[in-house]
């Protein structure tokens, strides 16, 4: 794997068959060390991240037994049961509206002489979010998996490798935006107002972490890093990687340099955010609560700025339980239902999930397959 399996792929394989990729990488038989490998192999050594996860995870289960232990579970297993067809109507609106309004922002990201069908993308999208959100990678491991899919199915490992950072990138700041016009509707729905200056300092303090982050991107963070390495690797092998870096820091460069394209994936990223209420405002309707576009939209991006706000805890697990419990009580939903809300999202995320992870591994096992034949037949 590209993200945690091979550590070189031959850029000529990856590179279509026409050759080239329109940034000027040409059809030249290079290699290029495969970065997160690189990062995934260094934090193996020490295993602390690996304790961390585990530690951040138990602690999210046990957030999440206790919000639960603390509800009247027949009334809530009641509300859950009363949503019925609903819950099946939360999980097609999620991929119908969100997942696909995503996969276009990334998609016009792409160089249209590299751009891969929409209809690809969206299952790369929805398996990607699918490890996201099950696998415990501290939320950015499913990112990776769909830069290696779009590689293997035609795209430029560059070209795959930068999109999805350029589009996370400007996700941040999007649902940053998000976050303010949440916490705008919040104060005009309860007139509460003792939540707004943490939650805008600390969205602020992300903004600005993020545009750092930008900045570095531009004056070419790959080639630093690999230099870095290369030197402290001291082996001649070591220094395709510096092309490597060089090369992706160009790419970067090269997308954030088409504005349109930036302003486009922001704009469909934003629409993905506000339309992607409406699995909320369904689960609001099913329940019997005061199902408004507003409450919908509140919950909706408060939940995510708090599940955002703890990415480093597996899944959100516990966290954003929370975020539903406390919004919901500023809306003045009671605390089973709240709580219903958060279990029906889990379903949704179980329901998406599971499948995605299911056809990720299932992909990758053939992949292996097909190159153990292909080692045997020689």
């Amino acid at each position: 794997m590209i993200f945690g399996g091979q550590c070189l792929v031959n850029v000529n394989v990856l590179n279509r068959k026409r050759g080239g990729s329109g940034f000027g990488f040409g059809s030249s038989r290079r290699t290029l060390w495969c970065a997160t490998e690189l990062v995934t192999t260094t934090m193996k050594v020490p295993g602390k991240l690996q304790l961390t996860v585990w530690a951040l995870g138990i602690g999210g289960a046990a957030l999440f037994i206790a919000i639960i232990i603390r509800q009247d579970l027949s009334k809530v297993g009641e509300a859950f049961a009363a949503a019925g067809w609903a819950i099946v109507g939360v999980v097609a609106y999620h991929f119908v509206v969100p997942v696909f309004l995503d996969t276009v922002a990334w998609w016009v990201l792409f160089p249209r002489s590299d751009r891969l069908p929409v209809r690809k993308l969206l299952w790369m999208r929805w398996i990607g979010e699918s490890v996201s959100t099950l696998v415990p990678s501290a939320a950015v491991g499913g990112d990776m998996v769909r830069a290696r899919l779009a590689a293997i199915n035609g795209a430029p490992l560059p070209i795959a490798a930068s999109t999805v950072l350029v589009d996370v990138t400007l996700g941040v700041f999007t649902q940053a935006a998000f976050t303010v016009l949440g916490v705008v509707l919040l104060v005009g729905a309860t007139g509460q107002k003792n939540f707004v200056r943490p939650t805008l300092i600390g969205t602020l303090i992300g903004v600005v972490g993020v545009v750092g982050f930008y900045f570095v991107q531009r004056l070419g963070m790959f080639r630093f890093l690999a230099k870095i390495v290369a030197r402290m690797a001291n082996s001649p092998e070591w220094q395709s990687l510096v092309q490597g870096g060089e090369t992706l820091d160009q790419t970067v460069r090269a997308l954030y340099a088409r504005r349109k394209a930036v302003f486009a994936c922001c704009a469909w990223t934003i629409l993905s955010l506000v339309l992607g209420s409406g699995e909320i405002w369904i689960a609001l309707h099913a329940l019997d609560l005061h199902a408004t576009i507003a409450n919908a939209v509140i919950l909706q991006s408060m939940v995510l700025t708090v599940r955002s706000a703890a990415f480093a805890v597996p899944s959100g697990l516990g966290v954003q339980e929370t975020g539903y419990y406390f919004v919901g009580q500023l809306l003045g939903i009671p605390d089973y239902l709240a709580i219903t809300l958060a279990l029906i999202a889990r379903v949704r995320e179980l329901a998406l999930g599971i499948p995605g992870v299911i056809c990720w591994q299932l992909i990758e096992a053939r992949r292996v397959w097909r190159r153990r034949l292909a080692a045997n037949a020689r």
